[in-house]
């Protein structure tokens, strides 16, 4: 595991980004799995601007993202996929075809689990995945509980996740229960992992994670068993961690 310390949220973005553009320059087909949410953002409006400066080429990028609430369309404006075509890929040249979110309007969980961890094999695994951190250490939308789930998979919403995502919606009554979630054995099989994590209120969760046992309680955990595992926080993400 390596660890960069950064200042603050947009050193910490910028420093992450670095990565990444360096991942899509030497490899320009390459596959990129994304993260939603906050943290994220600013690694994305840093990849941007260096696009727009003509830095970066998309063009021949695959991305998939790691998870969807079940039961929002695409189009609806909590949807992940609605996230990431506002946030993303509608600033850049990538080709919508080569953008993969699981269909949360599909009620069939066995078919679209298994369908996207074929998707994910088809296109020859992920070379680089970026995680955010949920205040109860869970990846994606992968929860704590007694076991490592491998695959694909639709999961019930802890009441912590939804009270963290219920800022996102007009009421809590709105925010989801449901979501389907990549894996751990697909984000574990990624090349490189990188997670950005940043502020006071991470910093907890984050120490428990990386400086404690890996265990299925703390999902987050298991990323210190990554061959190439770079956790980019910041100062006070880091706070209660001595390095």
């Amino acid at each position: 595991m390596k660890i960069i310390r950064t200042k603050d949220y947009q050193h910490m973005s910028r420093q992450a980004a670095n990565i990444i553009s360096a991942q899509v320059i030497l490899h320009p087909d390459s596959v990129l799995g994304l993260a939603t949410g906050s943290s994220p953002i600013g690694v994305y409006e840093q990849l941007i601007e260096w696009y727009e400066k003509g830095d970066l080429d998309f063009s021949r990028v695959h991305t998939v993202n790691l998870d969807e609430y079940v039961g929002l369309a695409g189009d609806h404006p909590q949807s992940y996929r609605h996230f990431m075509d506002t946030h993303f890929f509608s600033r850049i040249n990538i080709c919508a075809k080569n953008t993969h979110i699981p269909d949360g309007t599909d009620d069939h969980e066995d078919y679209v689990c298994s369908a996207y961890d074929g998707l994910i094999r088809s296109l020859g695994g992920i070379d680089l995945q970026l995680l955010g951190l949920g205040p109860n250490g869970h990846i994606g939308f992968n929860e704590p509980g007694e076991y490592f789930m491998k695959g694909t998979h639709k999961v019930a919403l802890t009441e912590a996740t939804i009270q963290a995502n219920k800022r996102f919606f007009a009421s809590e009554a709105e925010v989801p229960r449901y979501a389907y979630t990549m894996g751990i054995c697909d984000i574990m099989q990624a090349d490189r992992v990188v997670m950005v994590v940043s502020g006071a209120s991470k910093a907890a969760i984050l120490k428990e994670a990386f400086f404690g046992p890996v265990t299925p309680h703390v999902p987050a955990s298991i990323l210190q068993l990554h061959k190439d595992f770079t956790l980019v926080a910041d100062e006070e993400a880091l706070g209660e961690v001595v390095l």
